[in-house]
């Protein structure tokens, strides 16, 4: 088996890839990388704290490598850091990152990219399979997660903090892939079948952030130039507790 590293976010591909590796024995998962923001001490994006992504390292028996990320990097700044990290995986005989991406395009070609320029190769386990399959394969498997982070634009405050069970799959829009695959939520895995033990906490503060950049420009117009995207989401803060 070839060494690798896995790109954790400790959301529900990342877990439901890490299953399909560990079952198929190709490679030998050394490490589980994750970008954490420096200032908060948190999952970037994902706003998960960092004492519990300590806890399902520990719960999956994988060491945890962070790469510590300033909380508005450049791409540049980011890339760098990434690079480093990159890096050090090769010197300890890593030749493979492998990632949970289901079939955004170009972000698959920008991390085979920025592999491949220091030696190192790619897997996608869960690669261009139908996301609703995805789900309920997920959810079939005895994984057990919460919804941390949800647009509001795409689903509202109604869904965070939720279970990700067939119910939720059922209460889901039309528009919203069943996966988030759009960014319309994330998730924390808390048990499931690569865990010993599941991960305690209690669910704390719900909180809105909008990132949407104000402009005087904007304003003097009277639109808005960021409703392309989404801009504004919901979270919900969970709260470790003693295993």
């Amino acid at each position: 088996m070839k060494d690798a590293f896995f790109a954790w976010s400790g959301g529900k591909d990342s877990a439901l890839g890490l299953y399909r590796v560990l079952q198929q024995q190709q490679y030998l998962v050394k490490y589980l990388l994750t970008t954490v923001n420096e200032a908060h001490q948190r999952v970037s994006m994902h706003g998960v704290r960092l004492s519990l992504l300590e806890q399902q390292a520990h719960a999956i028996g994988i060491p945890l490598k962070i790469v510590w990320v300033p909380e508005t990097p450049s791409m540049a700044e980011y890339e760098a850091l990434m690079a480093e990290a990159m890096l050090s995986f090769k010197a300890e005989g890593i030749a493979i990152g492998i990632f949970g991406d289901i079939f955004l395009e170009d972000l698959r070609q920008y991390r085979e990219a920025k592999l491949n320029q220091v030696g190192l190769q790619t897997a996608f386990p869960l690669w261009g399979e139908n996301t609703t399959y995805l789900v309920q394969t997920f959810i079939k498997s005895g994984f057990r997660a919460k919804l941390v982070c949800v647009s509001d634009q795409r689903l509202g405050r109604s869904f965070i903090g939720r279970a990700l069970d067939a119910s939720l799959l059922q209460d889901l829009p039309p528009q919203v892939d069943p996966a988030g695959e759009n960014g319309e939520y994330h998730s924390f895995v808390y048990d499931g079948p690569i865990f010993k033990t599941p991960v305690s906490f209690t669910t704390g503060e719900i909180i809105m952030r909008d990132y949407a950049p104000a402009t005087d420009k904007d304003a003097e117009c009277g639109t808005n130039t960021t409703q392309a995207y989404d801009t504004r989401f919901w979270f919900c803060d969970l709260i470790p507790e003693p295993g």
